[in-house]
């Protein structure tokens, strides 16, 4: 029997959904079901939740992204995750969720979810959601992997230093690609990510970092408690200066291993410190893009 089944862009109708779910609630093997890009409906939901509500249902990674879920498919959702043991990952970007973060509390303070990865990328979220999401973060000792790329974050950085220097936050990887943050905001997750102990992958490509933010990071990466293993500043458009101040910290660094500043224009004389960087011999990179 399957344990993997993807179905992304199926065009899933009604009928055809019905009698997938009925045949996987007596499934006991399937850990990954992808039904992202078909528009589900909330009939299609209230089907997935009789799935995810069986006692037989062992799913572990549950991929919903670009299915317009709405507010009443996700509350049918949520209800039934709320009690599921099992899932691990569950992705809902391309949802527009908006002020749905009330729900997404719900599901992460419940004492039965054991979510490990949430994906909640270009979901539109509100300040008011974003707040709610956070302050269950806070007090989840689950959550290793949180992706809230292509959200436009502006001042919130505030929030996410609250739950970066909360004692139970576990959180592993961050992924904020595209979030448009402030430079209060970017000042306030740096300050917190200096003593923060767990974080080890960090994703700020495609946001537009000005010196006085490199500089910043510069100091999180000559941390002593800095942990960071994997770095991506991807399309940042760093500048000649930037690039020489984020050089000369990872020089010294002997945890990064993963490193990207592709689409940065680096030009010849960051192309140098970089050579400089690579020959360091207290240098610990085992991968470097920096494609143009």
């Amino acid at each position: 029997m399957f344990s993997l089944f993807r179905l992304r862009g199926c065009w899933l109708s009604e009928i055809s959904l019905s009698a997938l779910i009925s045949a996987l609630k007596s499934n006991l093997h399937l850990r990954d079901l992808d039904l992202s890009e078909n528009v589900l409906k909330d009939s299609g939901v209230e089907l997935l939740r009789d799935l995810l509500e069986s006692p037989d249902c062992r799913l572990e990674t549950l991929r919903l992204s670009d299915c317009s879920l709405s507010e009443i498919s996700l509350s049918a959702l949520i209800s039934a995750l709320k009690s599921n043991l099992h899932l691990r990952v569950l992705d809902l970007s391309e949802n527009v969720l908006k002020d749905s973060g009330e729900l997404l509390r719900d599901l992460l303070e419940s004492p039965d979810c054991r979510l490990e990865t949430l994906r909640l990328s270009d979901c539109s979220l509100s300040e008011i959601s974003l707040s709610a999401l956070i302050s269950a973060l806070k007090s989840n000792l689950h959550l290793r992997v949180l992706d809230l790329s292509e959200n436009v974050l502006k001042d919130s950085g505030e929030l996410l230093r609250d739950l970066l220097e909360s004692p139970d936050c576990r959180l592993e990887t961050l992924r904020l690609r595209r979030c448009s943050l402030s430079e209060i905001s970017w000042s306030a997750l740096i300050s917190a990510l200096k003593s923060n102990l767990h974080l080890r992958d960090l994703d700020l490509s495609e946001n537009v970092l000005k010196d006085s933010d490199v500089k910043l990071l510069r100091d999180l990466l000559e941390s002593p408690d800095c942990r960071l293993q994997t770095l991506s500043l991807r399309s940042c458009s760093l500048s000649e200066i930037s690039c020489s101040a984020l050089i000369s910290a990872l020089k010294s660094n002997l945890h990064l291993r993963d490193l990207d500043l592709s689409f940065n224009d680096l030009k010849d004389s960051g192309v140098k410190l970089l050579r400089d960087l690579v020959e360091s011999p207290d240098c610990r990179l085992e991968t470097l893009r920096s494609v143009h």
